[in-house]
């Protein structure tokens, strides 16, 4: 079962371990501390320590108190809607914004262009990668309602009139 995550993080563009961590966590009938994870998935302490920071950052793995215990115990996030969400926050929208200030400034550049024939091939080109950020900025929301199992208009209605997703 932990390689089901592993594989879905390679998949998101994260490293193998994140996905071991969160796996073998899923799986874990108790939480677990720092040091039984670097032991049972038998990976370095600083990819462990990497790991459960970038997790915790997610919002994909807290830590939770033992009683007696002073170290600290992880267990797993459960909500898919709180994961895909705090995967969107911190890994998709940064880059959607920051692709959108990337191509404004490969927009001057072509606009510098003296190949007329050049600096159209590329307004073309730059233009389609629009439409596909337009597209995908659209979709976002829907695709998150679709995940999570929440309404993408905020409206707890099932009529399409409401604006529900039918």
């Amino acid at each position: 079962m932990i390689e089901v995550f592993v594989r879905a993080a390679s998949l998101v563009g994260l490293p193998r371990s994140i996905g071991g961590i969160y796996g073998l966590l899923f799986c874990a009938s108790a939480p677990m501390t720092f040091e039984e994870l670097v032991t049972r998935l038998g990976i370095s302490r600083g990819s462990v320590s990497q790991g459960l920071k970038l997790l915790r950052q997610l919002g994909a793995v807290k830590t939770h108190y033992v009683a007696g215990d002073r170290k600290d115990h992880y267990v797993p996030e459960l909500s898919m809607q709180r994961l895909v969400q705090g995967f969107v926050r911190d890994q998709f929208s940064p880059h959607m914004e920051s692709g959108s200030a990337r191509m404004d400034q490969v927009r001057d550049l072509i606009d510098q262009e003296a190949d007329a024939a050049l600096r159209q091939h590329a307004l073309q080109r730059l233009n389609t990668l629009d439409a596909w950020q337009k597209r995908v900025q659209r979709l976002l929301p829907i695709l998150m309602a679709a995940l999570t199992g929440t309404h993408f208009f905020g409206d707890n209605s099932t009529s399409p009139e409401k604006g529900t997703i039918i």
